[in-house]
Parts: structure tokens; sequence; C-alpha cells
């Protein structure tokens, strides 16, 4: 069993129904054409120089590589992934800008709020 957590490059005052939207359209497939934005880069490159994305012993992710997009990160975790994991990927959510978004629950965090 996993659980993801998915971060959204959206534009200042995005609401929780915006990322929810955008969500569902990457769920059909649709994706915005084009590199991923800064933001969605420098995430990528800080979370997977320190947990890669790529399967070996210990690795915090259940499927893998991570599915990167123009606007958004999605990461599998394991179930058993440590709780040093889920904060990493708080922390680098609010320092990059992201918005956090909880698939199985429907909850948005904006920049920063889970680390304030």
């Amino acid at each position: 069993m996993s659980f993801d957590l998915v971060v959204w490059a959206m534009e200042p005052g995005a609401s929780a129904d915006d990322v929810g939207a955008a969500f569902e359209l990457c769920r059909q497939g649709e994706h915005v054409a084009g590199r991923p934005h800064p933001r969605i880069a420098d995430f990528y490159a800080a979370i997977t120089a320190a947990y890669p994305d790529r399967r070996t012993d210990g690795s915090p992710w259940a499927a893998t590589p991570l599915h990167v997009a123009t606007d958004h990160v999605e990461m599998k975790l394991d179930e058993d992934c440590p709780d040093e994991v889920l904060l990493a990927v708080e922390e680098l959510a609010g320092k990059h800008g992201l918005m956090l978004f909880d698939p199985q629950g429907g909850t948005v965090y904006p920049p920063g709020a889970m680390t304030s």
C-alpha cells in the first residue's frame, strides 16, 4: 500500500479547488506541455538529492521515477516511509513556494503552512 503527495506550482491566490481541478486533469492524462516550472525543477532536484527516485533498499518511494510535469511533482510514498521524508517534502514545498496536496484526504496546504 502506498499514499500520494503532490506539490504544485500555482499562481498566487490559487485555491484548494484550483489544485483539485488541476489534479483531476492530471489523472485524466491532461498535462501542460513544456519544461517543468523552475520551482518544480528545484523541488525535484532537492528531494531526489536526499531521496533518489529509483528503487533501492530503504527508498521511501513506492513507485519510481517520480511523476514530474510542468506544474507538479507526484510522489507515491511507501506506507512505511519514515516521518523525516514527509517533513522533507513539507519543508521543501514551503521553501519553493509550492502548494502541497494530499489526494487521499483532499487537503491542500499553501506554501509553508505545515512547517510554520
